[in-house]
């Protein structure tokens, strides 16, 4: 399922038959006290792994999965001073414009853009792929399903939006090696205005913490991954079988 460990008369085949390409987009940037800086590029390799393997084996709908990009726009985290490696936003779209042209041109006809970070607001470059190559290709940016997941599993009455309890939960069940358990910590931070076009996290939160991570644990983490995995291995089957879908 990993495009980077096919060969090319491979991929030619898997396009051929119809294969979804998925690319998904990552960052690094600080993860507050706890979690690394690959924790968001990490996060989203692993999604579209793990969601492409199930939606190939409970539902026959195949898929390659590019490399993850590592890297993208992150002022907002520039502040805390390192640990970020910051890509300007149209060098960026640009990258991510002609990733789906190469894939258009190798003859995948649907494509999933999986975002690492919500921030990233790639629907500009989505749509003028789509109008530049409607007759060969689609491309797709699906919404996020983790906040209805948290509120569903989690407490809705901590919300997060950084290294908050959600991710923490996850990485703690699958990768409890790279979480720096003794520094969790609730960051008490103010509200965050996420429209603010010059958004910088450390004017909201002295750790860059967004969210109260400590109520994270491994238990809800297996749970909040296993309800991720199911709801995007649902919009692979969707978008493969062109149907309507919530998120897209």
């Amino acid at each position: 399922m990993k495009y980077g460990e096919m060969t090319y008369e491979e991929i030619h085949g898997a396009a051929q038959q119809g294969w979804l390409a998925i690319v998904p987009t990552g960052c690094t940037e600080q993860g507050g006290p706890h979690l690394t800086v690959d924790n968001d590029t990490w996060f989203a390799e692993i999604v579209c792994q793990a969601a492409s393997e199930k939606a190939s084996s409970d539902f026959g709908v195949n898929s390659l999965v590019l490399p993850v990009m590592p890297f993208g726009p992150t002022t907002e985290h520039k502040s805390f001073g390192s640990g970020y490696i910051n890509i300007p936003v149209e060098l960026h779209e640009s990258m991510v414009y002609f990733i789906l042209k190469s894939l258009a041109e190798q003859g995948f006809r649907r494509i999933v853009v999986w975002r690492g970070c919500n921030a990233h607001n790639l629907r500009e470059t989505v749509e003028r792929f789509n109008r530049d190559y409607s007759r060969k290709s689609r491309a797709y940016l699906p919404g996020f399903p983790y906040h209805d997941i948290w509120c569903r599993l989690g407490d809705p009455d901590n919300p997060g939006g950084h290294a908050d309890a959600f991710g923490t939960s996850i990485a703690l069940y699958m990768r409890p090696e790279a979480v720096r358990k003794e520094k969790i910590a609730n960051p008490h931070n103010e509200e965050v205005d996420w429209n603010d076009p010059d958004l910088d996290f450390s004017r909201y939160s002295r750790t860059g913490v967004i969210g109260d991570p400590t109520a994270a644990s491994a238990g809800l983490g297996k749970k909040l991954w296993e309800a991720v995995v199911g709801e995007v291995a649902d919009v692979l089957c969707a978008i493969a079988e062109g149907k309507k879908h919530s998120r897209l």
